[in-house]
């Protein structure tokens, strides 16, 4: 099967023609050069006047966890975000724009993980640090001046797939309350045998880089044996789960999967918001973020997290 490009935002289909040939097709051969590409194009971070960036390293399960703490300057308790970046578990840093512009944007603290990356550290050692890293907020929340009462975990992509993975995880080890996971387009199933899934030519993760990405971080193909810390759809039991924004774009590879999660949320009793933006590739929104769909996406996210945390809703200008 293969998707109709026609269908794409225009915007962001523009973009397209900009990116390298083959960009996109990961595998171990090449996984080191596309780290050192994007680690290239991070050499310089991106600041801001008002928000704080504070680097630590925290205990792990497995040694120290660094952590990066962004937050605007607050004399109450703030709420705060455990942050979970993305790159189908082996790309990808704590340095993650988007934790930055929440923090700038709300009232709101994030920690942002620097988790280890498959395929050297396989499952289950990012999950098990990014537990460990919200273990750690909840338990010093005083000293950290944050609201224990208002801590939410969220991700995109593969961080949204692990925030959901580690929210069974922190519900099933009797873990601190969460009010709410924040999933944006979250990769949650290793199997993608859904409509979606089955298109061959998504234009930036396709089905082979992602089922090769799934064999690095799951260190084979349990296929339907997966552990659902690991791959969230295979999660039989999705009660006493915190409420959930869950959202996804209509030409993603993840589309159908994450909308069978949100309805299977909504079956098992925990409240779900769920958007679906037309036209919308995987990360689309992070390669063209002025695009008029990007920002619908980035205005919904922020007021969703505002609402779940009961923040001032943000005024959010791009």
């Amino acid at each position: 099967m293969e998707l109709n490009y026609a269908r794409l935002d225009p915007e962001l289909a523009a973009a397209l023609a900009t990116l390298p040939p083959n960009f996109g097709r990961i595998d171990r051969g090449n996984l080191q050069q596309v780290r050192e590409v994007m680690a290239a194009q991070r050499a310089v971070p991106v600041t801001s006047d008002s928000v704080g960036v504070e680097r630590r390293h925290i205990p792990g399960p497995d040694g120290d966890v660094p952590v990066i703490l962004y937050r605007r300057p607050a004399e109450s308790p703030q709420a705060a975000l455990l942050w979970i970046h993305g790159g189908g578990y082996i790309l990808g840093t704590a340095e993650d724009d988007r934790g930055r512009v929440i923090a700038e944007s709300l009232d709101c603290a994030v920690v942002s993980v620097d988790y280890r990356l498959a395929p050297e550290h396989p499952f289950p050692a990012g999950p098990e640090d990014c537990h460990a890293a919200l273990l750690w907020l909840a338990a010093n929340a005083a000293a950290l001046n944050i609201d224990s009462d208002r801590i939410a975990i969220g991700g995109a992509s593969a961080g949204g797939g692990m925030a959901a993975g580690v929210a069974l995880m922190n519900r099933d080890r009797h873990g601190p309350d969460l009010r709410m996971q924040l999933l944006l387009y979250p990769m949650i199933d290793n199997l993608h045998a859904t409509p979606s899934g089955r298109y061959v030519n998504h234009p930036v993760w396709n089905r082979q880089t992602s089922f090769n990405a799934w064999e690095m971080y799951l260190a084979g193909t349990p296929g339907l044996d997966a552990s659902p810390y690991a791959a969230a759809s295979r999660a039989e039991d999705l009660s006493g789960l915190p409420p959930a924004y869950v959202c996804v774009g209509s030409e993603d590879l993840f589309r159908d999967e994450d909308i069978d999660y949100a309805r299977r949320l909504l079956d098992a009793d925990v409240p779900c918001e769920l958007s679906v933006f037309p036209g919308l590739y995987h990360g689309g929104d992070v390669f063209v973020p002025h695009a008029r769909i990007s920002r619908h996406l980035t205005s919904s996210v922020l007021s969703a997290l505002a609402f779940g945390l009961d923040l001032q809703q943000p005024s959010f200008a791009g």
